[in-house]
């Protein structure tokens, strides 16, 4: 029988939470396909996560290189892009069937961002009104896209960051985005690794450069190093 869904979840070095993470999708393995595609681990990463998914690839490193590797072989026709450090609601299936049946092709779920910092909250309630107004997801916020839509926009563009906003771009050309009021529980980890405000700041500020034309292996630098930050 075909997978309602294919998970697809990029991945590299992930060895210390990848268990846990695919040990809360293995309820789904009757309804859905489990893809992982590693980026070139250093780690035990794939000796992991490799029995609890239904197949597992490595590609060389880069988020939308991997995603568009692992849509390639998906089985069903309905893609879910799910970040490894992202948990889905317990009716995420249900929830994307239904946007489907009421003639959505893509989609994406609203967003919590887990930890006790006061400010998360606060954060996540701004990022699902902010993609609720504008149409524009994250990779954190979960994408579904019909298989053949993905296609049709040409999948994620082969660039060093900002691949889901320029997805997101290309998909509302053409269709409206279902937002699942489900939401999502995402890692804050690196928000607050970084600093809550500092991480803010410099995403606001790599968006604008995005929109005003800078490469994004220019600004994927930025992010990497924390250029913007240094005095």
């Amino acid at each position: 029988m075909m997978a309602e869904l294919s998970i697809i979840i990029p991945c590299l070095n992930e060895q210390k939470g990848i268990h846990f993470f695919l040990s809360r999708l293995q309820k789904l393995r009757s309804q859905c396909e489990l893809i992982l595609v590693d980026g070139g681990s250093e780690d035990n990463t794939v000796q992991i996560a490799e029995p609890l998914v239904d197949q597992l690839i490595q590609t060389s490193v880069g988020r939308a290189r991997q995603m568009n590797a692992g849509a390639d072989i998906a089985a069903s026709p309905i893609l879910l892009f799910l970040h490894a450090d992202t948990f889905l609601p317990d009716d995420a299936v249900s929830q994307i069937q239904y946007a489907l049946v009421h003639g959505y092709r893509w989609g994406r779920f609203d967003i919590h961002l887990m930890g006790q910092h006061w400010a998360l909250p606060v954060i996540s309630y701004f990022m699902n009104v902010r993609s609720a107004i504008t149409g524009i997801a994250t990779g954190d916020q979960a994408i579904f896209v019909e298989k053949a839509l993905f296609d049709q926009v040409g999948t994620y563009p082969n660039i060093a960051i900002m691949e889901d906003i320029a997805l997101s771009k290309s998909l509302k050309r053409r269709e409206q985005a279902y937002r699942v009021l489900s939401r999502v529980d995402s890692s804050a980890r690196r928000w607050i690794q970084f600093g809550i405000y500092k991480t803010i700041l410099l995403m606001w500020w790599l968006r604008l450069q995005y929109f005003l034309g800078v490469e994004p292996t220019q600004l994927a630098l930025q992010y990497q190093r924390g250029q913007f930050w240094k005095s």
